[in-house]
Formats: C-alpha cells, structure tokens, sequence
C-alpha cells in the first residue's frame, strides 16, 4: 500500500493534547469489535501517551491534508527503553535503556483515528518504529498487543511469546499479548 497520502513526523511536547484525543477516540471506538464497553474500560487502564518516547524522539504521528487542513490520523513508535507497553501512569514500568546488542526495542502506543482505520497507517508506523530501532543497532523488537491490535501484528510477522491477564479496576480483564519479531 503507498503510503503517498501521509506524512509522518517526529511528536514534539506541544502534541500531546491532540495525541491525547486522538488515543481516546481510537481507545473508544476502534476496540469495539474485538470487547465488551467494560473490557474496553479496562484496557484504557493501561494505556496513554508515554512522554519518554516522545522526549527520545522515537515517536511518530502520522498526518495528511484534507480540506487543506493538516490532520492527525495516527500516532506511534519504538522505544529504547525496557517498558514493554502502557502511558505514563502504568505501574510496572522500567524506563532503563535496553542494550541494543542484548534485548529488544519496543513497538509502543499505536493508535490510528477511527476515520481512517484499514489504510496503512498501522503498517506505515510498524515500519518506521522498525527501520528506526534496525538502525539503532537493535536485531529484535517486541511489543505488548490489545486483542484489536494482533491481527495486524501477526501480519506483520510478529508471533506469540505470552499473555498476560490484568483485571481492571472495574474487574474486567485486560489481555496483553506479548509479541517478537526479529528485524
């Protein structure tokens, strides 16, 4: 698929407002097919914009013009970093740097606007984050998947290496499938 239509630069601290509404409209609208509204719910728990991608500059967004009017229709990235997966809140996070020649990077926090699902924006950050973290040294890449997410990322070559179950604060669970690809 061309990728022509987009653009994609590198997320700047003033973008946070509007990666934020993007992530929740994507969080709300593109899960449904795959859970419940309370599994949804739960899943939110964990995710959100990771200021550490941003401020290593291993965060893409993902824009076009329509209307003559520049338009956020995804965000995404790698990361260097040990966190496999959530925003900044997330418990559990380990923002040592991982050695490039030992571990891998990270796939981390894709989100793609609901008004422009199914048109390569997900693969277009795949292979940026990717070719990013190949030239970084990295030979590996994981990522920590939603249920909605795996499909894409299996097509992308990435397999199956774990789940993890977290309950919500609702008491829904929260699958997170723990996906490797060798780059």
């Amino acid at each position: 698929m061309s990728h022509s239509r987009f653009t994609h630069r590198l997320a700047q601290p003033d973008d946070i407002p509007e990666i934020k509404a993007l992530m929740q409209a994507a969080i709300e609208i593109n899960m449904r097919g795959f859970l419940n509204e309370a599994e949804i719910k739960s899943a939110s728990e964990t995710m959100g914009v990771d200021n550490s991608l941003i401020e290593d500059q291993t965060y893409f967004l993902i824009e076009t013009v329509e209307r003559a009017q520049t338009v956020l229709v995804g965000c995404g990235g790698w990361g260097k970093r040990r966190t496999l997966y959530g925003g900044n809140a997330t418990k559990g996070r380990d923002d040592t740097l991982s050695n490039p020649k030992t571990e891998p990077a990270r796939i981390r926090a894709m989100y793609t606007h609901p008004d422009w699902t199914r048109q390569g924006i997900g693969t277009y950050l795949i292979a940026l984050g990717e070719n990013a973290a190949r030239l970084a040294g990295f030979h590996t890449i994981e990522l920590g998947s939603t249920v909605p997410g795996e499909p894409l990322y299996k097509t992308m070559g990435y397999v199956e290496i774990g789940r993890e179950q977290h309950l919500g604060k609702n008491g829904e669970a929260n699958i997170i499938i723990h996906m490797r690809k060798s780059l």
